[in-house]
């Protein structure tokens, strides 16, 4: 027995998003015809459609904003630091520190020539400007410790070698109440460069 064709394209249309397999897109679909009001869908299904023609990158720094420019470039206030990230995701785990009052910079991506990601294919090309323009002071680098996210921060290091701003990199190591006989080779390697004086 098949499924009704609009059941079956809904599940298909499940497994669009990562991480869903045809189980699951399959109990998600059966859940939305059974389950749900059709106000709550007709509401789901607005909330999509508003998100792809709303949401867009910012011009300046690339994270998502609905406006040409996000919040946090248009805020005169912040400091005279660009806080380089992946994804828009990881702006708002740095602003919910609030330990970085500066800007933010926004790859939306990672070099990865396996993946065929080269530097031209991340927002890179912005960011020599935006630190002549608005007299950048450092650039903290944060991407992950794996290969991809060194060799981009390698890349910027090198991108941003000839300007006079200073280039910093996010510390790595153990995370807090981590067991040192547990933490892979990278980790410890990454807490020792990381070390500070007590």
């Amino acid at each position: 027995m098949k499924y009704p064709q609009a059941l079956q394209k809904l599940i298909e249309s499940f497994q669009l998003y990562p991480g869903i397999g045809p189980k699951t897109a399959e109990r998600l679909a059966l859940f939305t015809f059974m389950k749900l009001k059709e106000d709550d869908v007709i509401k789901f299904s607005q909330h999509l459609l508003q998100v792809k023609k709303q949401i867009r990158y910012c011009e300046n720094c690339g994270s998502l904003t609905e406006q040409a420019w996000c919040d946090i470039c248009l805020d005169k206030n912040r400091l005279n630091q660009i806080l380089v990230v992946e994804t828009s995701k990881e702006v708002l785990s740095f602003e919910k520190t609030k330990q970085h009052r500066g800007k933010y910079h926004v790859l939306n991506g990672l070099i990865s020539p396996l993946k065929g990601i080269a530097p031209e294919n991340i927002n890179v090309s912005n960011l020599l400007k935006r630190i002549e323009e608005e007299k950048i002071d450092e650039v903290i680098i944060a991407t992950n410790a794996n290969i991809e996210g060194e060799m981009t921060a390698l890349y910027l290091k090198k991108l941003l070698a000839p300007s006079n701003v200073l280039v910093s990199r996010i510390g790595y190591g153990l995370p807090a109440g981590g067991d040192v006989e547990y933490a892979d080779e990278i980790t410890l390697i990454k807490a020792l460069e990381g070390r500070k004086e007590m």
